[in-house]
């Protein structure tokens, strides 16, 4: 397959309001990454996000705030970037419309500096 130069900030459709889309960009045998674009969403009350790995998100664009189990809000801007230990209880609390919250998320088994 010849190299593509692809570009994260176009390169999936932008959900309806209240929604999120994810999209693969890479996986192998102990890593996942993927886009994430999220409109106005949120996680559901209630739900929580309870992963057996860890994960690495950074906000690219837009707002957004993770809830912590321990009742932590974590607000977000472009640029910040969070490491989520496995078993880390958190949700997406909200997230901006205009523009929607662009994520890179790195899954797996990682080591956070």
């Amino acid at each position: 397959m010849p190299l593509q130069i692809r570009n994260i900030f176009t390169s999936a459709d932008t959900p309806p309001v209240g929604d999120e889309i994810m999209q693969v960009l890479a996986s192998g045998s102990d890593v996942h990454i993927e886009r994430i674009v999220s409109r106005a969403h949120a996680t559901p009350a209630g739900e929580w996000y309870d992963q057996d790995h860890d994960e690495w998100v950074m906000l690219l664009r837009g707002k957004a705030s993770l809830e912590l189990d321990d009742g932590n809000i974590l607000p977000m801007q472009p640029g910040d970037y969070v490491f989520l230990p496995a078993h880390t209880r958190h949700r997406v609390a909200a997230t901006s419309d205009a523009p929607p919250a662009v994520w890179l998320a790195i899954h797996g088994i990682l080591e956070a500096e």
